[in-house]
């Protein structure tokens, strides 16, 4: 198939800019943000933008420019404009080898167009906000280059999002740096999920403890982020009333395994069903906060029934780890785990620990 585009650039019918105009115009109450996005053929006129700015502000909607071209005078009085390096060089009638200057430059043309600053893409050195006075540089989230196809794009694109929840441009950028980095990571031109972003921030910013104890609906959720992102899931579970050194093996052992690890718990009301009333010694709570701050770890849940197997079908575990006391056929939910492609691993337990031994030892050094 061919296609052949004839285009020009020469201006278009009075009429078709004013209507134009006044559909832009009767979204505005609607909008929470507006990307103006130039290519430069002969839409975005200086009068046009002129107006749909000038009516933006009055309506309080943050308004965004990707431009084209070498006169950014059209975009003034804009929220920002978002060039990239050689666009920014074109408006300043700079050189590419003049590429150190045009920081200083930059911050020329938001204090003469009344921007409240400019954020310049710099491919691989990540974003700079150049206000009047001053700059911040952004640095790139550093992720394997496959396509750098839209990358622009989803800066811009996430930009707006940010000004539409009245994100401060400092951790706009932040979060367009990472949307950037997992972009230029696939082959062609996509678009960012939201799950996919959500996955890179939690990666990024690291998982407080008191973020690892979830339900099971936020626990589902949290593990297809984890597999957009490329993450196995490992899941043991058991009461854990007491932590010891042969716990700590077997979730280290489950951490070999994949790159997220699941804990299931019994609750405090099925624990006393299995092992008795003076069971947990530990309460729920305290048994995951506790499993929540190891390394090993990565998200503890709690289930009141007497297995797990609701919590494992709902999961979908990749691989299913249990301790050197059971075989594959005594594991509740192997069969179903090996149905969908995944494994079942027993680990060896540590010789000589195990919680009841220590309630054993306890009890008779109280006795004692």
């Amino acid at each position: 198939m061919v296609r052949l585009d004839v285009e020009t650039k020469a201006a278009k019918p009075t009429e078709a800019y004013a209507a134009l105009v006044e559909a832009v115009l009767n979204l505005l109450p609607a909008l929470d943000c507006l990307i103006l996005s130039d290519y430069a053929k002969g839409v975005l006129t200086a009068e046009t933008c002129q107006v749909i700015i000038g009516e933006a502000k009055k309506a309080g909607v943050p308004i965004l420019v990707d431009p084209k071209g070498s006169d950014f005078t059209r975009y003034r009085g804009a929220s920002t404009i978002s060039p990239n390096l050689h666009e920014l060089a074109l408006a300043t009638g700079d050189s590419a080898a003049a590429m150190e200057s045009i920081p200083d430059r930059g911050q020329a043309v938001s204090r003469e167009l009344g921007l409240p600053y400019l954020t310049v893409t710099m491919g691989p050195k990540g974003i700079a906000v150049l206000y009047p006075q001053s700059r911040l540089h952004a640095p790139a989230v550093a992720k394997q280059v496959f396509d750098v196809s839209g990358a622009g794009d989803t800066v811009i694109a996430t930009l707006a999002l940010a000004a539409s929840c009245s994100l401060a441009i400092e951790e706009a950028v932040r979060l367009a740096n990472i949307a950037a980095g997992i972009v230029v990571a696939k082959l062609g031109t996509v678009p960012i999920a939201r799950h996919e972003l959500i996955a890179a921030l939690t990666e990024f910013s690291g998982t407080q403890t008191k973020e690892k104890t979830l339900d099971l609906g936020h626990l589902i959720t949290r593990a297809a982020e984890w597999r957009a992102a490329g993450h196995t899931v490992v899941f043991t579970n058991g009461c854990f009333d007491i932590l010891h050194v042969g716990r700590i093996a077997l979730l280290e052992d489950c951490r070999q395994f994949g790159g997220k690890v699941v804990v299931g718990i019994n609750s405090d009301a099925s624990v006393s069903r299995l092992k008795g009333p003076s069971r947990p010694i530990v309460g729920e709570r305290e048994r995951s906060r506790i499993l929540a701050a190891l390394a090993a770890t990565d998200a503890i849940v709690i289930f009141d029934s007497p297995t797990p197997i609701d919590l494992i079908l709902a999961l979908h575990p990749d691989v299913l780890v249990k301790g050197g006391d059971y075989t594959e056929v005594s594991v509740v939910g192997a069969a179903e785990v090996a149905s969908w492609g995944g494994r079942v691993v027993i680990v060896p337990n540590v010789e000589g620990f195990s919680t009841t031994n220590i309630v054993r030892k306890v009890t008779a050094n109280a006795g004692n």
